[in-house]
């Protein structure tokens, strides 16, 4: 039997959920990013924390943050290279502001 997922703590939500390429008109495969993913790539990425720090803003642990971050950067890799959209699934994760 799975663990619950433990309640992550994100500080920011996306106002746009939808981006894709301009020429597939969204008809396209789409990849499901998870908020906890959108913000994960946002601690690491943009605002340049370490993955120790990131993970304490999240309140979770390392390997996991690592294991969040990993997911995401393939997801979002795989809609650049194949051209498909990608959709933040905002209800998907539990959070605190």
């Amino acid at each position: 039997m799975a663990r619950t997922k433990k309640e992550r703590k994100i500080t920011c939500v996306p106002v746009c959920q939808l981006f894709g390429p301009l020429l597939n008109k969204w008809d396209k495969e789409i990849i499901e990013l998870g908020l906890d993913e959108y913000e994960a790539i946002r601690l690491s990425d943009h605002e340049k924390l370490s993955m120790i720090a990131a993970a304490k803003k999240m309140k979770i642990s390392a390997p996991t943050f690592c294991r969040i971050l990993r997911n995401a950067h393939k997801k979002i890799a795989d809609a650049l290279i194949n051209s498909k959209s990608i959709k933040i699934c905002i209800q998907e994760c539990s959070y605190i502001k």
